[in-house]
């Protein structure tokens, strides 16, 4: 299904998808974690990767994919995922079970939605 609107909130880091009479809110971090790039999904179900420290990723473009998809770039320097318009729609449309779902296997793995850095003292 192809979205009617397309607005990114640069702002809030949301993505606003509008299909006829439903708008679905989109945050970075949701469609950073489900990337359906390789890179991220693996090239089996088992082989996915699970994406953590993410929380404070924003969009840094969008570009249409010719009449099929969008590539999502993330200020994290991810950019091969190409979401095709059935897969925003399902990524819409499931958010609650998936978002449930991922934040359980962050909670399984002992991971977490906030960054890892490591702060580092730098003496003369």
């Amino acid at each position: 299904m192809i979205p009617t609107e397309i607005t990114i909130h640069k702002k809030s880091a949301v993505l606003e998808l509008v299909y006829d009479d439903q708008s679905y809110n989109l945050s970075a971090e949701y469609l950073r974690v489900f990337s359906p790039s390789a890179e991220v999904q693996g090239h089996s179900p088992s082989k996915a990767v699970l994406q953590h420290g993410k929380r404070d990723v924003q969009f840094k473009d969008i570009e249409p994919q010719g009449n099929y998809a969008l590539k999502l770039i993330f200020s994290d320097g991810h950019d091969s995922g190409i979401y095709s318009w059935d897969y925003l729609y399902e990524l819409a449309t499931n958010y609650e079970s998936n978002w449930t779902d991922y934040e359980q296997r962050l909670k399984d793995q002992g991971k977490t939605h906030k960054s890892q850095l490591i702060a580092v003292e730098v003496k003369p």
